[in-house]
């Protein structure tokens, strides 16, 4: 087979300068685009169908979130991606092995913010993982963090209520995946681990790795973007068309009294509710966004898109195929009974 020669240095260069040019001109462009929705979209809704209409209400929930949830899901997967050009499965695992438990449970909930592993990947990390001499608990603290402080979320959180907000729910979301970690570890499950999971050995040795320019990471990251833009755009709109029905037709009233504070019941039923509800973080955001307009409670809202990202019946379906029934129901009764806590902590003190 034939070996590509690697470009000249001066050559590299050059592209990666057009590259960082390139990125700071869509930065600019992001901008400007998003700064220019609100206005736009508030005049073509209330234009239409008046400004005191639920219609009006409805539309201008649509027309302003559907290219504002876009952008910020386009730029925040751009630089994610781009990040990730720095991390792989691998280098994960080595940073997670040979760790103490509690050290390891932090270290892991961190890597599993910064490295965002969607539940499809739960099999293959899960095996690799468990082959690489990572404790148990360490691993379903990242397994855990990874879904759940997703960072689809993190950024449409603040880009919708700042950072307060955002901030509490990558506080609340490290918590449950570190003690959840710990107390998984402690019951010593080992042996509720499927057999075949021990018994697969890693092939080969260390692949020795390749530094990608930035050219090349900046354009694995645009690719990586239009992928995942084109998978979830649909959930995107869907969610969107709930929330704006949501926010221009449900009565603030009805919707507190379900989701509110004063109902002792809300979050437990916020959690039941959201593991079948099977979404995407870029679907359940504005539907979020849609419930607190409303007046429904911190917690209760938290509680219910933690259930739907961190829980979902699909990401148990995969999980089973290495978990016995056991650990399975372990796991999922240790990260519901943390986000019910969460839930109420956060109700309690805003």
């Amino acid at each position: 087979m034939a070996q590509t020669l690697p470009a000249a240095p001066s050559t590299g260069r050059k592209a990666d300068q057009r590259a960082w040019l390139f990125v700071a001109g869509a930065v600019v462009a992001w901008l400007i685009a998003y700064n220019g929705i609100q206005p736009l979209a508030d005049g073509l809704a209330y234009g239409l169908f008046g400004h005191d209409t639920h219609l009006g209400a409805a539309v201008a929930f649509f027309l302003y979130d559907v290219p504002k949830i876009l952008l910020l899901l386009s730029g925040m997967i751009f630089a994610i991606s781009t990040l990730r050009s720095f991390f792989s499965a691998e280098r994960t695992r080595a940073l997670l092995g040979g760790k103490r438990q509690g050290v390891g449970n932090l270290l892991a909930a961190g890597l599993g913010v910064l490295t965002p592993f969607c539940s499809c990947s739960a099999v293959p990390l899960f095996i690799g993982f468990v082959e690489a001499g990572i404790p148990l608990g360490v691993t379903f603290s990242f397994l855990i963090a990874a879904p759940m402080v997703n960072e689809v979320a993190l950024v449409m959180l603040f880009g919708m209520f700042g950072w307060r907000i955002a901030g509490l729910y990558l506080l609340a979301g490290l918590s449950i995946a570190i003690l959840a970690g710990v107390v998984i570890g402690r019951l010593k499950m080992e042996q509720d681990v499927e057999a075949f999971v021990w018994q697969i050995k890693g092939g080969g040795g260390a692949v020795a790795e390749q530094t990608p320019t930035w050219t090349q990471r900046f354009s694995a990251a645009w690719q990586n973007t239009r992928i995942i833009v084109g998978n979830v755009w649909l959930y995107v709109v869907l969610g969107i068309a709930v929330g704006a029905a949501i926010h221009g037709y449900v009565p603030e009233a009805a919707l507190a009294g379900i989701l509110g504070k004063d109902a002792w019941w809300s979050v437990p039923a916020a959690v039941l509710i959201g593991v079948p509800l099977y979404s995407n973080a870029a679907g359940v955001i504005p539907i979020v966004q849609a419930l607190m307009a409303k007046g429904a409670a911190l917690g209760t809202v938290l509680a219910f898109m933690m259930a739907v990202v961190a829980l979902s019946l699909p990401e148990m379906i995969i999980l089973r195929r290495v978990l016995k029934p056991r650990l399975l129901a372990t796991f999922v009764g240790v990260v519901a009974l943390g986000i019910i806590a969460i839930g109420y902590l956060f109700n309690l003190i805003i």
